[in-house]
């Protein structure tokens, strides 16, 4: 019976090609096919033959499903849909360029809303408490600044304009419209609105968390990137500032101003250049373009233990000690790691020094339940960090005390209302000042950038090519010239490193990392007598170029000035 199964089904499948796969007929052989999925009765012969037919089948449904599975990366709408939406009322530029992100929607105008505080400000944008006064509800405004309307600076925004719309989840902010207008050169992004930050909670003072309010919150967290992830979306900067918290405890992921969509299956290189650098995991400190769920969750154990510690457990000031504190803390990668790593800056980071991993003794106050979560989301491997829905199954979660409901959690006055008026109220007092005292602030706050994050020269992409093609003319002061003498006083290179420059216009400088010197650096202008008394203490130009042997360590080197000049010497 089961042969005779057999035959007609491959009959019957070869006459529906025939006659060019009618629906009812396709219907029918997927019927058959499933009924041979479940046919157990069949011997060895009509069990292959069934199967060959179930196997093809199934390739032509995957191929279906493929096939109508909307492409999630942007594309302009078609000219029709152009058409269309200009005359609901969106502007030219922005359908021009965003029409998959607009589909469907009508803007709302800016007169229906009703600014009531300042409560954000970052570098593209500035968010705004407001009263819908259609609906009385209060909601937040992000209002996005273009670069003269510019279409890469449009599809950056209308990027995070889609993935928000593919996105649905309770622990995920909600898009809930658009504000502009036809003859509008300025967009607002309106969501719902969140009394609190994560960030905020943990710095104040007067907040403790329990182990149940944080198991309620990374649950959340957790949660939240476990549906980002399920609709292949990144989110690449996980941190407290950008996880919302309402009046009702619920904790909402926001902020997808640097998320992606990502393929899995089919990686494509994406930038390094993502997550705040506390959080920023090794792989992309080390140049990884291919890359997956493994830089959010990295994120994720970052703040677990920070919620656990009451502090940031690592709080690097440059890329390279943010690599020296992940290897103190997690353990240096193997031998067999760097042998097989293709990372682009694997080569220029790898320390001399093994370091042991120590999270356990690092944080042995910590609850135990927490130790293997916290071991597996900081693992330097991102295979090893798994998936959030792994996380979500941990001991972690499952032992007492459990997580308390997020209704349960304190009720918290609202924080930021008063931040932002606090940072306006101190930048127009320093606008007020003198230009005197305004010249002493830029300097201070200059010297503070230079001492807190100053990137790598690979990490730039604008600047490595500057380097790239002006390599002859940029020189490297090491230990390997002999010691000057400054102000009556000889310093060896061990104690000091001098940079010196003509003219500070021409001269580009980059000091990296001060941390690790043996002794200080000092920059000074360089006038003729300097120039003379560098011009002896140095043998060859070629000493200034090459990084010499005696260089204390590996992160050393990095930390020493590069400067330009058209000069031989200096």
């Amino acid at each position: 019976m089961g042969c005779v199964f057999g035959k007609e089904l491959n009959a019957k499948k070869c006459a529906v090609e025939r006659e060019g796969g009618g629906g009812e007929r396709r219907r029918e052989v997927e019927v058959r096919v499933a009924k041979a999925e479940e046919n157990e009765d069949c011997n060895g012969e009509n069990e292959k033959g069934n199967n060959n037919d179930v196997a093809e089948e199934r390739r032509r449904r995957e191929k279906r499903n493929r096939s109508s599975k909307p492409n999630p990366r942007l594309s302009n709408a078609p000219k029709h849909l152009h058409g269309e939406q200009v005359a609901a009322g969106w502007p030219s530029w922005l359908s021009a360029v965003a029409g998959e992100a607009i589909n469907g929607w009508t803007p709302r105008r800016a007169d229906t809303f009703e600014k009531l505080d300042k409560i954000g400000q970052g570098t593209y944008s500035n968010v705004y408490k407001a009263r819908d006064t259609l609906t009385g509800k209060i909601v937040a405004l992000k209002k996005v600044r273009f670069d003269n309307l510019e279409p890469e600076s449009v599809k950056f925004m209308a990027r995070e304009i889609l993935i928000l719309r593919r996105l649905d989840h309770p622990n995920v902010v909600k898009l809930e419209g658009l504000v502009t207008s036809r003859m509008s050169c300025s967009l607002y992004l309106v969501f719902e609105y969140m009394e609190h930050d994560l960030a905020g909670l943990a710095a104040s003072p007067n907040i403790k968390f329990t182990e149940p309010q944080v198991k309620c919150y990374m649950h959340q967290l957790l949660s939240g990137l476990e549906h980002c992830h399920t609709r292949c979306v990144l989110h690449r900067d996980i941190k407290g500032s950008n996880l919302l918290i309402g009046n009702d405890g619920v904790l909402k992921i926001a902020d997808f101003g640097l998320a992606s969509f990502f393929d899995p299956n089919h990686k494509q290189p994406m930038t390094s250049r993502v997550v705040t650098l506390w959080y920023r995991p090794p792989e992309l400190l080390l140049g990884a373009t291919d890359y997956g769920v493994g830089v959010d969750l990295w994120s994720a154990g970052c703040i677990l233990a920070e919620l656990l510690a009451g502090k940031p457990i690592m709080p690097g000031r440059t890329e390279v000690e943010q690599l020296h504190k992940i290897f103190k803390l997690c353990g240096s990668p193997s031998e067999e790691y760097w042998k097989k790593s293709k990372l682009p800056h694997a080569t220029i980071f790898k320390p001399q020094q093994s370091y042991k991993r120590c999270i356990a003794e690092t944080f042995k106050d910590f609850p135990p339940s927490s130790l293997p979560l916290i071991e597996t989301l900081l693992a330097i491997d991102p295979a090893e960090r798994r998936t959030a829905t792994a996380a979500l199954r941990s001991e972690f979660f499952t032992t007492k005390p459990y997580a308390c409901d997020p209704s349960s959690l304190p009720k918290y006055p609202p924080s930021k209302e008063m931040d932002a008026k606090l940072r306006d109220e101190e930048s127009r007092r320093l606008r007020a000042v003198g230009k005197a005292s305004a010249d002493v602030v830029r300097k201070a706050r200059s010297r503070d950038r230079v001492a807190r994050a100053i990137p790598a020269p690979e990490a730039n992409a604008e600047l490595q090519a500057n380097l790239d093609n002006h390599m002859d003319h940029y020189y490297i002061v090491a230990s390997g010239c002999k010691p000057l003498h400054f102000l009556g006083k000889q310093q060896t290179p061990s104690e000091e490193w001098h940079i010196y420059w003509r003219c500070w216009v021409k001269v580009k400088w980059l000091i990296m990392d001060a941390k690790y010197l043996k002794g200080k650096i000092r920059i000074y202008p360089m006038d003729d007598r300097l120039e003379a008394a560098a011009n002896n203490s140095c043998k060859c130009k070629e000493q200034k170029r090459e990084i010499p042997s005696s260089a204390p360590r590996w992160d050393t080197w990095l930390s020493i000035g590069i400067f330009t000049s058209h000069r031989s010497c200096f």
